[in-house]
């Protein structure tokens, strides 16, 4: 889905600023290294209006995936609230997790609206998530794919998961090595939530 999303950046900054793909793709990745997202790069520095831009570039295919009744159950036997922490705006995430047949297991979404615009990993929108859904960081799980918005996550007390990806820049600076702010690596999330279930059943089964 990012590459869709991705592409539709890159659209969109080469029809506002009148350039070619390969130089709207280079403003779009210069935007997003400084300012967490290429949409806040293009409000602080050419004051766009931010909704017309989520529209567009979350009008894509969410087609590509498909249902997945086995992580829905795993977040059934998951107890414990179950929040979607997002850069992406409100409704893509809906589309997403409808798409996925999991929404049933998620209470709510925190928005990049619901940030005042402000991204991960930006710690400012990470407090205001935590005051908004009054969640006690010592007893909450970030899992992401994005390594370097743990940062403030650990920071803040959080335990952090990385999901590994395929993504050069979604990876840890010094690469797959030890990272102060990562306590878990994983390579599924199936896999590893099934070890979650399974080690919590046994601690409440043990006599």
């Amino acid at each position: 889905l990012f590459n869709q999303v991705s592409q539709r950046m890159t659209s969109y900054i080469a029809a506002r600023f009148a350039i070619a793909p390969d130089a709207a793709r280079e403003r779009q990745l210069d935007l997003f290294q400084r300012y967490g997202t290429t949409l806040r790069g293009l409000m602080v520095e050419h004051g766009i209006d931010p909704r017309p831009f989520l529209d567009y570039v979350h009008a894509i295919d969410v087609g590509v995936l498909n249902a997945d009744p086995d992580l829905a159950t795993r977040l059934a036997r998951l107890p414990g609230r179950k929040l979607i922490f997002t850069n992406s705006s409100r409704a893509h995430a809906e589309r997403v997790l409808e798409r996925l047949g999991v929404t049933p297991h998620f209470e709510e979404i925190f928005d990049i609206v619901d940030a005042d615009f402000v991204p991960k990993p930006d710690r400012t929108s990470y407090a205001m998530m935590l005051r908004r859904h009054a969640v006690a960081p010592e007893n909450a799980c970030m899992i992401e794919d994005i390594a370097r918005n743990l940062e403030p996550a650990k920071a803040l007390g959080m335990t952090t998961v990385w999901l590994k990806g395929d993504i050069e820049w979604a990876r840890p600076p010094g690469g797959e090595g030890p990272t102060p702010y990562i306590d878990h690596t994983i390579d599924d999330l199936g896999v590893w939530l099934d070890g979650v279930i399974a080690r919590r059943e046994a601690i409440l089964t043990d006599p």
